[in-house]
Order: structure tokens, then C-alpha cells, then sequence
């Protein structure tokens, strides 16, 4: 298992915890070794190369691995206009500049454009292409993550992926996010009009997946989530035969974030081990 940031966005957009200090935190505080950054807690540092080779040397000093960046805000990758779209393919590059200093393997991207959806389906082809190919020179995989709309459709993922054929371009299927009408995709409250089937989805991208977002909202007094099968969505990931990490990525409200996280990892370990 591994660690989400956003799992702690709040305590970090706080102050209260330093996003530097991630990996020690993950390993400190909740015992575990492998992480996963989000890209909005170091906006400006993104060209820093110094600063991530001190990241490097952090996780290393706490025996962390660095796995991947999620990246937000840069633009559309879909945009129909191809200078927009241009430009949102090369502010990419950055965080696979430094994806590649840490150590990940991947970067995590999202599918977002306005238009009709197979207009922007073209436009995530032509765009992946030129980020996979910047990536592949670092040997950088470019991961799509269900995330609302037309990317919470993971036949529509599934299209891009076949369609550009590029080795490697992959998924980061997530749990909670298959809101096709909003967004971001959070089915943490029920005020989504469109949801995709979230057993469905997960089982669709799995077989393009280097990682899996295992998220979680809140917790009943058994330590269940209210929200997600954690039995039958785990047990759709074993059985896929995946191998790589399952990342925890609590975004609950009932819970306190360090307790969510907690509650997370018990869960996982204690279905895990039934299946």
C-alpha cells in the first residue's frame, strides 16, 4: 500500500503539516513506504530541479518510494483550440521533468475538455501522443484517472488508450470518481445526477492500471465504508492480477484525516487477507 497527499490536503493546505515533509509523514506516522504527490502542494517549485533532488533525498532517508504526481490545473489536455491544448501538453512537462528526479514511474493527468465527446476524445489523442512521447524519453508513464465527465466513462478512456497504442499510457482507476456530470467525479455526497457503475469502471481500466486509488469517504462503526464494497471492489482488483500498489486516498468528513488514512489501511489489510 501507499500514500495519497490528498489523503492530507487539508492538514497540508492548513499549515499545520509541511508538504516537504510528505514522505516522512507517510512513513512516521502511518508506516507506510511509498507515495504519491500531488502537483497543487509544490506549484512553485515545479522547475525547481534542487528542490526535488531534495525530495529525492528525503524519501530515501526514510526508506519511502516515490511513486507518481498527480497533476492538476494545467490546462485541458481536451481543449478543441490546439493552441490551448498545446500549451497545456508542455506545462505538463515539468512534472514529468520531476516525476523523473523522484524516481516515479508515472504522472497522473486528467481527461477535461469542453465540446462534444468525441471532439474531445480527438483531442485527448492528439494531446497524450505528444506528452507520451516527452515522457517516454524519461521513461515516464502517462496515467488517465477517472475524474468526472466524460473521463468517468472508462469505455471512453478505454478508446483513447486503444486508439493511441502508445506503451506508455496507462490508468489510475479510482474508486470514488465516477460522476459522469460533474467535475472531479466525487460520489462522496448523493447529489451526483449521473454515476457511473463503480464495480463496472474499476474492472474496465484495471487492465491498463500501473496504480490503483483506493478511496475512501466514511466509516461505520465496524470500520466499513458507507459508501464503496471495499469486499467486492478489492476483490475485483485481485482478482485482475494486479501487482503494483494500491494507494490510499481517504477524502472523507466524519473522520479526522489521519484517522480516515488509518481506517483505510486496516480496512485494506483485513479484506486483503480474506481473498
Amino acid at each position: 500500500m501507499s500514500l495519497a497527499q490528498w489523503s492530507l490536503h487539508r492538514t497540508f493546505q492548513s499549515g499545520e503539516l509541511n508538504a516537504a515533509d510528505f514522505a516522512r509523514i507517510a512513513k512516521s506516522e502511518f508506516g507506510l513506504d511509498a507515495v504519491e504527490y500531488v502537483n497543487g502542494f509544490y506549484r512553485e517549485k515545479g522547475t525547481d530541479q534542487g528542490f526535488w533532488k531534495e525530495m529525492l533525498q528525503k524519501s530515501q532517508d526514510h526508506g519511502v518510494k516515490n511513486l507518481l504526481i498527480m497533476v492538476d490545473e494545467e490546462g485541458d489536455l481536451g481543449n478543441l483550440n490546439d493552441t490551448e491544448s498545446q500549451k497545456a501538453v508542455e506545462n505538463h512537462f515539468k512534472w514529468v521533468d520531476a516525476a523523473k528526479i523522484l524516481g516515479c514511474h508515472s504522472i497522473r493527468v486528467n481527461a477535461f475538455g469542453e465540446g462534444a465527446k468525441d471532439e474531445v476524445r480527438k483531442a485527448m489523442v492528439q494531446s497524450l501522443g505528444k506528452l507520451c512521447s516527452y515522457a517516454a524519453e524519461s521513461d515516464i508513464h502517462v496515467l488517465i484517472e477517472n475524474h468526472g465527465l466524460y473521463s468517468s466513462d472508462p469505455f471512453w478512456i478505454k478508446s483513447i488508450i486503444e486508439e493511441l497504442n502508445a506503451p506508455n499510457l496507462g490508468t489510475l482507476p479510482d474508486f470514488g470518481n465516477w460522476c459522469l456530470s460533474a467535475k472531479w467525479g466525487s460520489t462522496q455526497a448523493d447529489d451526483c445526477a449521473e454515476v457511473f457503475d463503480r464495480y463496472e469502471g474499476v474492472r474496465t481500466l484495471l487492465p491498463f492500471a500501473k496504480g490503483v486509488s483506493a478511496k475512501s469517504y466514511s466509516f461505520d462503526e465496524k470500520g466499513e465504508q458507507t459508501k464503496i464494497d471495499y469486499g467486492k471492489m478489492l476483490g475485483i482488483v485481485k482478482e485482475s492480477g494486479f501487482e503494483g500498489y494500491i494507494d490510499i486516498e481517504y477524502e472523507g468528513m466524519q473522520q479526522t484525516e489521519p484517522e480516515g488514512i488509518r481506517l483505510t489501511k486496516q480496512l485494506i489489510e483485513r479484506i486483503w487477507e480474506t481473498l
